[in-house]
This record gives structure tokens, sequence and C-alpha cells, in this order.
């Protein structure tokens, strides 16, 4: 961890309104574009519907790929990925929407990427505590592809914005996502 830092409360997260699966999020003065899940904003997220749900998420864990670069500047509890790093989307499973080793007999995300997209990601407390079945999983904050296209229902931001989000987020801040 790092030097102990003053830390930002909430980043909040509104769709734009002609484009529902981009947004804007907001820290304090700091405002940068975001993608938005491909079904933009829900109240009652399902699993594989594509949506971001609304909702106040504390950001909670960051995982980054330590061949990609140096940990994010946080306060957050962090660590690195590895190729075997997973995370189970599979409702039936009695592991739905938590880490998992690969390889992994039922349903499962791969967190150690071709693309870019998890170079950082952040878990966020949707649907965590306890993870209701079919509620939707791996609601995650990460890195933007380049031309802002949707995500599966995650907050996705550029990598220079990450970086500088995480190092004024800490334990407690939250990600409010504005129906």
């Amino acid at each position: 961890m790092t030097a102990h830092r003053k830390t930002a409360d909430t980043l909040e997260v509104r769709a734009r309104p002609l484009d529902r699966t981009k947004g804007i999020l907001r820290l304090g003065q700091i405002t940068v574009p975001c993608a938005l899940g491909r079904s933009g904003v829900v109240t009652r997220k399902k699993e594989g519907d594509g949506a971001t749900p609304a909702g106040r998420f504390e950001l909670l864990h960051v995982y980054y790929r330590p061949d990609k670069g140096l940990p994010p500047p946080t306060d957050l509890p962090h660590e690195p990925l590895s190729p075997s790093s997973g995370w189970c989307d599979d409702p039936a499973h009695s592991r739905y929407n938590r880490p998992v080793d690969l390889p992994f007999g039922a349903g499962h995300e791969k967190m150690w990427r071709d693309d870019q997209l998890y170079d950082v990601v952040v878990v966020l407390d949707c649907n965590m505590s306890p993870a209701v079945k079919g509620r939707g999983s791996a609601i995650f904050f990460h890195i933007a592809r380049e031309d802002y296209s949707p995500t599966e229902g995650c907050v996705a931001v550029a990598p220079a914005h990450m970086r500088l989000l995480l190092s004024l987020a800490g334990v407690g801040t939250n990600m409010v996502i504005v129906p």
C-alpha cells in the first residue's frame, strides 16, 4: 500500500442523454468520459443482460497486470493478476460472483485478457454480500476500449484516467451509478 493520503468519497457516473452506452464520470472537479454496458443503466440487473446496474457500490479491491506496468497508485487493497485468475459467472455454482483459479469447470470470466481491459480492474461491491444467484456478476470498474465501445455491464475509463482516479480513491470510496 502507498502512504495514506486524503481519499475521495464518491465517483458519480451518469449516462449521456443521447447514448446510453457512454457516460460521464465525475470525482470532485475531475470529469472524464466512460463506457457503460451495451444495455445502458438499469435498476434491476440480471445476469447476462449487458446492463450497468444503478446504485451505490464501494470500491473493494484492485487487480492489475504486473507485466503491463507498476501497480496503480491507490490506498485500496491491490494484488497482481496471473494467467490462472478467473471470476465465476455461473449462477448455479457456489463460487458465483467470486474470484476463482483457472482451470475452473463452471462458467467463468478469464481475468488475464489478451486486450487491455483488465490491465487494471476494480471489484465493485455489486451483488457481493451475499451474491444473489442471477443478479449479475463481474461488475467491475476497468479500462475502456479506445473507442469507448460498450461493456458487458461494467464502467470503463481510459488507462490514464483510471490511474488518476485510483490515486484519489481509498477504502470507503463509492461509485454511484445514476439511473
